[in-house]
């Protein structure tokens, strides 16, 4: 009986130390190196609103964005996990209502269109389902300065709202979020 109990301990610790092992090696994908693609965060408050994004900032080290982000084909919105994006309350992006809560933010170059997606799946890197996506959002792609690292901000800040805007390379796209006031 004792030789018994002491092996299901047994079975038990080794599956504690394996799942604890998993869950520390799914956390630092870096296996302890930095990440070519360092994470970021940024938040905006909006009124009363929160709105706050976790992203992989990949650098372009040399290459083109269009290498990068193939035109007509639907992009992560950074590196490695999928961008997070979370609202603490309703909100219109580009015009679109969106409820709080928190999305995976995906983009899609069509030519001079850019789309930001809001898909409600989130998952590692490149497993975008169409199926989830709550909106899709058209704003024109613009030119701006070069931007080496992808980069996620916010302007143009007012009680009501402002504007999220994606940068890298020489282009540039931004839609509006709006909260009620």
């Amino acid at each position: 009986m004792f030789m018994k109990s002491l092996t299901k301990f047994s079975l038990a610790l080794i599956a504690v130390a394996l799942l604890a092992s998993v869950d520390a090696y799914s956390q630092d994908r870096g296996n302890g190196r930095p990440r070519p693609s360092p994470n970021a965060a940024i938040s905006q408050n909006i009124g009363t609103t929160v709105v706050s994004i976790t992203y992989g900032r990949p650098g372009l080290k040399g290459r083109a964005v269009e290498s990068l982000v193939p035109d007509g084909k639907v992009w992560r919105t950074g590196a490695n996990e999928s961008t997070a994006i979370t609202f603490s309350s309703d909100v219109k992006v580009g015009g679109e209502s969106i409820a709080a809560g928190t999305y995976s933010l995906y983009s899609l170059t069509e030519g001079d269109d850019f789309y930001f997606i809001i898909n409600s799946k989130l998952s590692w890197g490149t497993r975008y389902d169409a199926a989830m996506d709550v909106k899709r959002i058209k704003v024109p792609l613009k030119k701006a300065g070069a931007t080496e690292w992808f980069t996620i901000g916010f302007d143009t800040l007012s009680d009501t709202g402002a504007h999220l805007n994606l940068s890298w390379g020489e282009w540039m796209a931004s839609v509006p979020i709006t909260v009620d006031g």
